[in-house]
């Protein structure tokens, strides 16, 4: 015990930052979490949203514990000397002859801190054992490489020992934790998986705000594809050089978030890019003639003073359908 406790006090640190940069760690792992979780599964249940959750915190831990803390200053370890790489397989065993059982504690946590990764694999992503492992494998040598290359060449030597039996360890971690999933799943089966089919018409917030992100991501992809292959051919006009930078980039978002959100779903039978990921329709009920065309067009309204004021009407919606359980749009 007394050597457990000495090894984990040197990690105090680091949970403490990954805690800190969990909540904003959150909003940018969590949701392509629960995008693949609801096109997969059709349904958000509330312990797939806290496993999601506590997933994103592992792996801000994952992170923290093996890269921090980073080194600071001009001169010392990382900046004017580094750390050698350890390739030899069998090194732990002259570690055991110089230290005896005070190496323990190192292999188990290299072992046990990769057993939640195999396990997520296994049980909230539902992947085969041999992809599993491979991923385990992979995030360990991704991991290694960062160490012994001072973070991709971010300092000029490694801070940290970039060692080949951590993979090992690490990889096995991932194999026993896919195996937890498995006895846990073979006691408590995972719900069934969604149809081809299975669209709702009655989605929730939590995943109309899901499908809303993924359709200003692809906006926002698509508006700068098309602004750079507007730009770049009149840059290449002879006469129309002048117009490479012009006002015209400011109309090319609303033309796409248009396309996005009122066209395209209009034709789909209401499921936007990013609600047909998720599984859903944003027509609540149905509406023919004069009746659709101006629920479509409230709804662009609506969702478009969500995307481009953001910092007012965003908040303002949201707090709305929390409330409402419903958009503005589908009281039409």
């Amino acid at each position: 015990m007394h050597l457990i406790k000495r090894f984990l006090a040197g990690y105090t640190d680091n949970f403490v930052a990954a805690l800190t940069l969990w909540p904003a760690a959150s909003l940018v792992l969590t949701l392509p979490i629960l995008a693949y979780l609801y096109h997969r599964d059709g349904r958000l249940k509330f312990v797939s949203i806290v496993s999601t959750y506590l997933a994103v915190l592992y792996i801000m831990g994952l992170a923290c514990f093996t890269l921090y803390p980073l080194p600071d200053g001009s001169t010392g370890l990382g900046f004017t000397y580094g750390v050698p790489w350890q390739l030899d397989p069998l090194a732990p065993l002259d570690d055991f002859r110089r230290e005896g059982v005070a190496v323990l504690p190192q292999i188990a946590f290299n072992v046990v801190f990769f057993m939640p990764l195999g396990f997520i694999a296994g049980r909230l992503l539902r992947w085969k054992f041999l992809p599993s492992v491979f991923v385990g494998m992979l995030t360990s040598c991704l991991i290694e490489l960062a160490q012994g290359t001072g973070v991709f060449g971010i300092y000029a030597y490694a801070y940290r020992t970039a060692d080949v039996d951590d993979v090992i360890y690490n990889t096995l971690g991932a194999a026993l934790g896919w195996c937890c999933a498995a006895l846990l799943s073979a006691v408590f089966p995972p719900g069934a998986l969604a149809d081809e089919d299975d669209i709702t018409y009655t989605p929730g917030v939590i995943r109309r705000g899901v499908a809303f992100w993924l359709d200003t991501l692809i906006v926002s992809l698509i508006t700068m594809v098309v602004c750079g292959a507007i730009s770049l051919a009149l840059r290449k006009t002879q006469g129309l050089e002048h117009l490479a930078d012009g006002s015209w980039s400011t109309v090319v978002p609303f033309v796409v978030f248009a396309l996005v959100e009122c066209v395209v779903p209009a034709l789909r039978d209401g499921s936007t890019p990013g609600g047909g990921f998720v599984r859903m329709s944003c027509e609540t009920k149905r509406r023919t003639g004069i009746h659709r065309a101006v629920f479509y067009l409230v709804r662009l309204v609506v969702l478009g003073a969500a995307w481009f004021y953001y910092p007012i009407a965003l908040p303002a919606l949201a707090l709305f359908c929390l409330i409402a359980r419903r958009m503005p749009y589908d009281l039409l």
